[in-house]
């Protein structure tokens, strides 16, 4: 490499030194030309484009101090106050003047909700500062101390201010909104008064004036203070803000336009004027503004960090609002949440009350209700939210008397209401319907009191009252779609059918997008079998809200009713999936459809997925019992019904309900227990008594048991089901006679299918029948549509081999009951005896019907084997064998068909496997006898 002579290096650095002047002069005027610029823009309030300037500054030379200064003023200005800290302390490091630089570090760190920091740390008490920066370091740590509730604490920083700069308004201005917080309103007033006198002109100390006056009630003070506030400053925010809310309350809605065009001039993202053109649109029914004006705030302050806003409650409630205002429940609660934490005693407790309900926390909601009552005792708003949270707790006891302790106080309509809703949940129907009447009558707009109304009046019978309540709702809103389908519902309890599909029509007319009605009417189509019909108006609710599940439920209805089970499933599958974690009818429905279906396995593991959802509700532990006792786990039935009988309470009709299934779990003292339950909220309970009864007649007592019977038959001597019981004790004690007589008094005090079947069965073996036959002609002459008595003789005839009879009795069963697929697998099994070739036609109909019944299929492939057709024969009934392994029955009648197959060796493993359990069985002597001949 070649070396420069020194003349040549000399030339060469003074050549480069004369660039580098050049460029650092054109880099100076770059600097200050970007600079005048930022603050330029600084001053127009430009925040954004000033701080591109001084980064561009920055970028040029990242020690320029004026730069970093502004920049940090900027950034705090811009809602950035992280930035705006690491900003100004890295011109603190650079040797920025402290007495600038402190106050700003100060606001930058209350502005990101560090205020302990500010009164922690040493260096924002610096006393060799000048004593006006002392004293606005104290002012600030003042507000800090307000801020986290430390108001005694923040007077004390505000005196020490006072003593360092007596001369200027600041410490007074400063003064008034801790004495506000304080409640000291005398005192506010003191220190407005020594602000104004100090400086008359001072936008600030008016303004307080106003808020003061404003807080105290007197509205028209109150707008003559910000009048003149925004005559002294007309950009001042808080005092343009705060008469626009004036303006609106007094409805002078063209005064707060006016503001409000003039706070989107000065301070266009200002979420507080938002808020104030949200009220104002809502007032108009502008619910599109509306909608715009809370979105505009939740996009500005969703996107501050809520630590940053958590000692600021205007903005928390603000946001609060917002969200709440848009439906936005979950959202709102973390910020009203953080607001009742600032002011516990603020009517938005209310608000975060309903949140809580909606989403049944309901002991949460009771406890920010006690608070804010205990400072407001008078809100009956907040009162009636009391109540209706603890009725939902089942404090309903407790409730009715908050609602009538608060009507001593003051007549309320909305009292009247929450008392009579509690009234109903407590059992106390008439006087709930009377304060319910009272809550409506005295103010039509209390529409959940009519609409509770409704179906109490059903309940006690009074339809035409709750018709005629229906249809006021309706000509008071004639437009609201809600009512009409409420109507409907009303007309199609009463059974007037045309009329209730008349109003759900209109209702859809109204809304056509409400799925309501629309589920309604497609229901109706079920119920008229109008198949299609109800298909297409399923489809469009599904296709406007995929994740209906009630509509899913209604399209599982109707694939059953089309015989298509596994899409009922299917559909059922889909809407128990899609349910939340506390919505449990889906899965009850699952279950019990599998219980129907013979599908115990199955109805079991939907029944457990309930019991993961809520371990401990009543009906999901009966559904998880029902299903255990299909599978003939008798000791888990046992366990989820011990575990019901306590969660049951003290209910009489639950814990009779949970008895008959201990019974059939064998589980005769947790059965008793539960009637003991029963019997201690009601004595005198009589389907406790009856199965009490039954019981100690089951365990072979029976004098116990007809001392209870005859107990029953002294307390309730109108009623049939004394001498019942009296009948079936004698009937156990083997005395025909006895019974017979004690049945026939029950039948003829109180007949009914339930006594006709007693009598009949005990008078079968009388006189060959006779007298059974002739009971049997009298009842269904007079009763001719009872089918379970129809059914009761059609069985008795096949049983003792009068198939002729039978089958005239089955046909006038199906007549009443055409779909019942037992009845038709009967007749078909008849037919077949009497070598009608009729039976394969009735035992495809009750396959058709019941197409997983195994019993059904066993039937359909006998029939077709006696009728000669063997092939289809061998493979009904090896899928009849599939659905139930354990039946000899169809084992025989497979072994049959197989043979006459020439399938020997798979014959005799099927009639073997029949004959081994032992047990006799429809046909075992005729599958023995086959058996021995393929030897």
């Amino acid at each position: 490499m070649k070396t420069l002579s020194i003349k040549r290096l000399i030339a060469f650095v003074l050549v480069i030194g004369l660039c580098a002047g050049n460029l650092a002069r054109a880099a100076d005027a770059k600097v200050t030309a970007f600079l005048a610029d930022a603050q330029a823009r600084f001053d127009k309030r430009d925040y954004p484009g000033a701080i591109i300037q001084l980064k561009n500054v920055l970028q040029i030379d990242p020690k320029t101090l004026p730069a970093l200064i502004l920049l940090g003023k900027s950034l705090l200005r811009a809602s950035d106050p992280a930035g705006a800290e690491v900003t100004l302390n890295e011109a603190l490091l650079r040797g920025g003047d402290r007495a600038e630089l402190l106050p700003l570090i100060a606001q930058s760190l209350i502005a990101q909700g560090k205020q302990k920091q500010v009164f922690e740390q040493g260096r924002f008490a610096a006393t060799d500062l000048p004593g006006a920066t002392r004293a606005q370091l104290l002012l600030l740590r003042a507000g800090a101390s307000a801020d986290v509730g430390e108001l005694r604490e923040a007077m004390k920083f505000i005196d020490a201010a006072r003593v360092l700069d007596p001369h200027t308004p600041d410490s007074w201005v400063a003064e008034v909104p801790v004495r506000i917080r304080m409640r000291q309103f005398k005192e506010a007033n003191i220190a407005v008064e020594r602000a104004t006198a100090m400086a008359p002109n001072s936008a600030d100390a008016l303004y307080y004036r106003g808020s003061v006056s404003h807080v105290e009630g007197n509205s028209a003070a109150a707008l003559t203070a910000y009048d003149k506030a925004v005559k002294a400053d007309p950009d001042h925010i808080g005092a343009l803000l705060a008469r626009t809310g004036i303006y609106i309350d007094l409805k002078r809605n063209a005064d707060a336009i006016k503001d409000l065009d003039e706070l989107r001039r000065i301070s266009p993202t200002d979420p507080r004027a938002a808020y104030l053109r949200a009220l104002l649109a809502e007032r108009d029914r502008k619910l599109g503004d509306v909608r715009v004006a809370l979105v505009e705030i939740t996009e500005l302050l969703d996107q501050i960090p809520l630590d940053y806003i958590r000692f600021r409650p205007q903005v928390l409630m603000l946001n609060g609002l917002a969200h709440f205002g848009l439906n936005e429940p979950e959202k709102a609660k973390v910020y009203f949440e953080a607001f009742q934490k600032v002011q516990p005693d603020a009517p938005t407790a209310k608000m975060l009350a309903q949140i809580y309900l909606r989403g049944t926390d309901h002991d949460r909601a009771v406890d920010v209700l006690e608070k804010y009552l205990k400072a407001q005792p008078a809100d009956g708003q907040a009162m009636a939210l009391l109540g209706s949270a603890l009725m939902a707790k089942g404090q309903t006891a407790r409730a009715a008397a908050l609602m009538q302790q608060a009507l001593q106080t003051r007549e309320s309509p909305e009292f009247r209401k929450v008392l009579g809703l509690s009234l109903m949940q407590g059992g106390q129907t008439a006087s709930a319907i009377k304060e319910l009447e009272t809550a409506f009558r005295n103010d039509p707009r209390q529409v959940q009191a009519a609409t509770t109304l409704i179906p109490l009046y059903f309940r006690s019978g009074q339809s035409v009252k709750a018709i005629a309540l229906a249809e006021k709702l309706v000509k008071l809103q004639p437009a609201n779609a809600g009512f009409q389908n409420l109507l409907g519902m009303v007309r199609a309890n009463a059974g007037n059918i045309p009329a209730a599909r008349l109003a759900f029509e209109q209702a859809v007319k109204i809304k056509p997008d409400f799925s309501q009605p629309i589920l309604n009417l497609a229901r109706m189509d079920l119920a008229s079998k109008s198949y299609d019909a109800a298909a297409a108006r399923l489809a469009s609710i599904l296709k406007a809200e995929p994740k209906n599940t009630e509509a899913m439920y209604e399209m599982a209805t109707l694939s059953d009713r089309r015989g298509n089970r596994k899409e009922a499933v299917g559909w059922l599958d889909k809407a128990y999936n899609l349910s939340g974690p506390r919505e449990l009818r889906w899965g009850l429905a699952l279950s019990d459809y599998h219980l129907r279906q013979g599908n115990a396995p199955a109805a079991l593991a939907a029944a457990k997925g309930i019991s993961a959802k809520e371990p401990e509700d009543l009906q999901g532990l009966l559904a998880l019992a029902r299903a255990q006792l299909a599978t003939g786990d008798l000791a888990s039935a046992r366990s989820s019904l011990n575990v019901a009988t306590r969660v049951g309470d003290f209910n009489p009709k639950v814990q009779v309900d949970i008895a008959l299934m201990q019974i059939t779990a064998n589980n005769m003292p947790g059965a008793v227990y539960s009637l003991e339950k029963a019997q201690s909220k009601e004595p005198d309970f009589l389907p406790a008594l009856v199965l009490k009864t039954d019981i100690e007649l089951r365990q072979g007592e029976s004098a116990k048991a007809e001392k209870h019977a005859r107990d029953i038959l002294a307390k309730y001597p109108k009623l049939a089901v004394g001498h019942s019981l009296l009948g079936d004790i004698a009937q156990k004690n083997n005395q025909p006679a006895a019974a017979a007589d004690f049945y026939r008094r029950a039948h003829n005090l109180q007949p009914s299918t339930d006594t006709f079947l007693r009598l009949y069965r005990s008078l079968g073996n009388q006189e060959g029948g006779k007298p059974a036959n002739l009971l049997a002609t009298l009842w269904l002459k007079g009763n001719p549509k009872d089918s379970r008595a129809h059914n009761e003789v059609a069985d008795t005839l096949a049983r003792n081999g009068r198939y002729a009879e039978a089958r005239i009795a089955y046909v006038a069963l199906l007549k009443i009951a055409p779909e019942n697929s037992l009845a038709l697998n009967n007749l078909a099994n008849v037919l077949l005896r009497l070598k009608d070739p009729e039976a394969v036609k009735v035992a495809e109909q009750a396959v058709a019907t019941d197409p997983s019944s195994a019993n059904a299929i066993d039937t359909l492939g006998w029939t077709l084997l006696q009728n000669g057709q063997n092939e289809r024969a061998l493979k009904v009934l090896k899928d009849a064998k599939l659905r139930d392994p354990a039946s000899s029955e169809i084992r025989y009648h497979l072994g049959a068909a197989l043979a006459r197959g020439g399938l020997l060796k798979e014959a005799k493993e099927e009639l073997d496997l029949a004959l081994k359990q032992g047990r006799p069985f429809d046909g075992s002597s005729d599958a023995l006898e086959l058996r021995r001949s393929l030897n």
